[in-house]
């Protein structure tokens, strides 16, 4: 079955009498096109294969043979079609046009027609337009030293790896965001299209205005198995898929069949309505307004897996079936028969008529390609940094509490609310050139940043009410209830030369967690490739943290991305806890203004201390971390114990267990460190934040106690300590999966970390209190029990508690 819309394209004469396949293709540019296809599918084999005699010179050996065979065969087909025809799109219409692959494996494909097209050569002059470069091509394609077998970020035109599936689509809707002119073609696997991420991506049609944005095209690519197993939507029939898409706010069109003539002429049809449909709805929206939610298109396309591989290997069907998924033939080097096959299928594609003399593509096909930036892996907006501007960030000191320096630890205001009027004006001053945007999953409000809506609104693309809130097509504030499409708009949003912020409740960051982690490595390994320009960095916000979710309970009480972030590599992550409003200013301008980074700012909404005037805290922020003399009684000499802190309410109890010491043991030296910038407790070694053995014993000195308590699960800082002097006298409190719906003190007592507990704890690690030790424990442990009694009978912390400030 080929389906497309036949009023719109006609069947093609051969000029011999015979009908061809029915399309808008003329014979020779179909000819043509279909040879640079087999160009493309050539490569792709040979990548995978070849090592040696890479356009067949020579009668095949085994020792040409690559002895480990790497890659994904079977999608790439399908791939390469869909580039195929998106050059003669974009060299038609001189249209603006980016490639998402969501089936990622089928890197070789795309690298494949990088360097058809030439970029790859420009970018990687080693690898040149010749025989040469082509052995070189094939020899690092998934072997040490070389490329990933993915669409990785080695790949010139690429900002979507890929190979953990469900995110092409809310990469590809964020990439659109803000981009008038662009085109996204994103191809959805059939095997992704079951993951959840990608499920819900399908409503970003809910959020793309036509008047102000650019154009996401689906298309859904099924070729029926996944590794070894059929899949979901490729049983499907046409019928329930129409149904399917037409729900998410999408016109389908259908291309399917294995004969590729017929193929190429449906989808170039397809193609063509595709973006005649686009710039329609694009063109009514910017002349005449938008008035309703537009159907956008979506292609489907059926082919078989591994098309134009083998047919059969060893007497078992492999076009077609999952034997085709990755390498159908495993023992070529071994196998005669194996190795036979092999250089028949490779000559199945005629390569001597497809490359010259020199192993160049012969300029009948290269003409094909689009020019300069036009060509898709040269795109700039796929080399975000090469396009990217610079926010114009209003001064974060004109949003600070004012502390008094003498008398810290008095008022209590919402921190992350002083950075909602920060955002607030960010958008203001953003506004023409419309490069930032904040992602959170309908939680603004509740997370404090609500001053946005001050000037800006809600994205809604559909019915609006009377009674809604600040909601708009032409909102640039993005909230959506799922954490994987604010995280991968972000990442669409910023890879393509923007700037943003996604802000989320802490314990549900770990939905998104693992799209965090494939950012990092792909920023990581952005950083070796001089060609990739710096992109903006991508900043998360943890808010409604597990130490202040006293309605929500032990669910919502959860670190965990903290401890992922610090598994990864110092070059690109960096974990911020500022303690209060005017640090929170300081860091969060730091990381708007940074690049190439994953910004982890770790900040409760809720009413809290201000300890710092501004020009403290931007002091503190500049060192990372520091000792706080006002909460400290060292008298700037040795103490007898070091109070430690890293988080909020961290920081809190330690100031208030630091206040407690002195009412109770006022001899007792104590000296407090606030640590804002989480990496300065690495050694200077292993990141570019550490600390050095003398600086960091210039905050802990050098064999003195330590009672730290962090914001966490404890274990990240033994881990993060590790290698610096003396760290078994460091005891660390801090989140050990005690929750429950509670008060916010007493979510400290039952994580024992409350003052009680950390005073506690300096007592017992003080040896020269001597006799007084146990009495100074006993009240320790008499006031948290009076807490614990007062909050089961009131329902609320002690007012000397909850109410607590510092006094001299």
């Amino acid at each position: 079955m080929y389906t497309f819309d036949t009023t719109l394209s006609s069947a093609v004469s051969t000029g011999d009498g015979r009908q061809a396949a029915p399309g808008p293709l003329d014979p020779e540019t179909l000819d043509r096109m279909l040879r640079y296809w087999h160009a493309a599918n050539y490569l792709t084999v040979a990548q995978i294969y070849l090592q040696e005699n890479p356009l067949l010179r020579e009668p095949l050996r085994a020792e040409h043979v690559k002895p480990r065979l790497l890659g994904h065969w079977g999608t790439s087909p399908g791939l390469s079609l869909i580039y195929t025809h998106l050059n003669r799109l974009i060299s038609e219409r001189d249209a603006d046009v980016i490639y998402l692959a969501g089936p990622g494996h089928g890197g070789p494909a795309l690298v494949g027609h990088a360097y058809l097209e030439g970029t790859y050569s420009e970018v990687y002059p080693e690898v040149s337009q010749d025989v040469a470069g082509l052995r070189l091509l094939c020899r690092r394609f998934s072997t040490p030293g070389g490329i990933p077998s993915h669409v990785s970020v080695q790949t010139p035109g690429s900002v979507h790896e890929g190979g953990e599936l469900g995110y092409v689509l809310s990469h590809a809707f964020g990439a659109a965001f803000d981009n008038p002119d662009l085109i996204v073609a994103a191809v959805v696997g059939d095997g992704e299209a079951e993951s959840g991420p990608l499920a819900g991506a399908w409503r970003g049609t809910a959020f793309l205005n036509p008047a102000r944005d650019g154009a996401v095209l689906p298309i859904l690519h099924l070729n029926g198995y996944k590794i070894s197993g059929p899949t979901v939507l490729g049983r499907e029939t046409d019928d329930n898929l129409r149904a399917f898409l037409q729900g998410n706010g999408y016109e389908a069109l259908f291309v399917e069949g294995d004969d590729p003539a017929r193929v190429h002429q449906a989808f170039a049809a397809a193609l063509d309505i595709s973006h005649n449909r686009i710039r329609a709805i694009q063109e009514a929206a910017r002349d005449h307004g938008l008035f309703e939610r537009p159907r956008w298109p979506a292609i489907v396309l059926r082919t078989p897996k591994g098309w134009t591989g083998p047919k059969e290997v060893d007497g078992r069907p492999a076009e077609g079936t999952f034997r085709s998924h990755q390498v159908p033939m495993t023992d070529t080097r071994t196998n005669p028969a194996h190795l036979a096959q092999l250089e028949e299928w490779l000559r199945s594609y005629r390569p001597e008529e497809l490359f010259d003399n020199n192993g160049r593509l012969i300029p009948e096909l290269a003409g094909l390609a689009p020019r300069g930036t036009r060509r898709i892996s040269a795109n700039p907006h796929a080399n975000g940094g090469s396009i990217l501007v610079d926010l114009d960030l209003p001064d974060f000191r004109d949003y600070a509490v004012e502390v008094d320096p003498k008398q810290p630890a008095v008022i209590r205001q919402e921190s992350t609310r002083r950075l909602g009027m920060m955002l607030r004006d960010i958008y203001t001053r953003n506004a023409e050139q419309a490069n930032f945007r904040l992602f959170c999953p309908d939680e603004t409000n509740s997370n404090r940043l609500g001053n946005v809506f001050e000037v800006e609104n809600r994205c809604f693309v559909g019915p609006t009410l009377d009674i809604d809130d600040h909601l708009s097509p032409d909102g640039r504030v993005m909230e959506v209830l799922s954490e994987h499409l604010c995280e991968g708009w972000l990442e669409g949003y910023t890879l393509t030369g923007r700037h943003g912020i996604f802000a989320t409740y802490e314990a549900f960051a770990m939905v998104s967690a693992s799209m965090t982690v494939q950012h990092t490595k792909w920023l990581q390994e952005a950083m070796n490739l001089p060609w990739r320009a710096p992109v903006a960095s991508l900043n998360i916000l943890l808010t409604s943290t597990c130490w202040r979710n006293d309605h929500n309970g032990f669910s919502h009480q959860g670190p965990g991305l903290i401890d992922v972030m610090l598994s990864k590599r110092g070059t690109v992550t960096r974990i911020y806890l500022p303690p209060d409003a005017n640090c929170l200013l300081s860091v969060a301008d730091h990381c708007l203004r940074s690049r190439n980074y994953v910004n982890l700012i770790v900040q409760d909404k809720q009413p809290q201390l201000q300890f710092l005037d501004m020009d403290q805290a931007i002091e503190h922020c500049d060192r990372g971390a520091s000792i706080w003399h006002r909460a400290s009684n060292d008298d700037g000499g040795d103490p007898d114990v070091v109070l430690g802190c890293a988080g909020d309410i961290s920081t809190q109890e330690t100031v208030a267990a630091a206040w407690f010491l002195r009412q109770i043991a006022p001899d007792l030296r104590v000296r407090v460190v606030n640590v804002v910038d989480l990496m300065r407790l690495f050694p200077a070694g292993h990141h570019p934040h550490g600390t050095t053995p003398d600086e960091f014993v210039e905050l802990f000195t050098a064999d003195k106690p330590v009672i730290f308590a962090f914001h966490g699960y404890q274990r990240a800082i033994h881990e993060i300590v590790h290698g610096q002097p003396d760290v078994d006298r460091i005891h660390v409190r801090g989140f050990n999966e005690q929750g429950t719906t509670t008060t916010p003190f007493q979510m400290t007592v039952l994580n024992e970390m409350s003052r009680f507990h950390l005073a506690a704890e300096a007592i017992r690690r003080t040896p020269h209190l001597g006799d007084r030790a146990a009495g100074l424990l006993a009240e320790c442990e008499a006031r948290i029990a009076a807490a614990n009694a007062y909050a089961h009978e009131h329902f609320e912390d002690q007012p000397e508690i909850r109410d607590w400030v510092w006094t001299d």
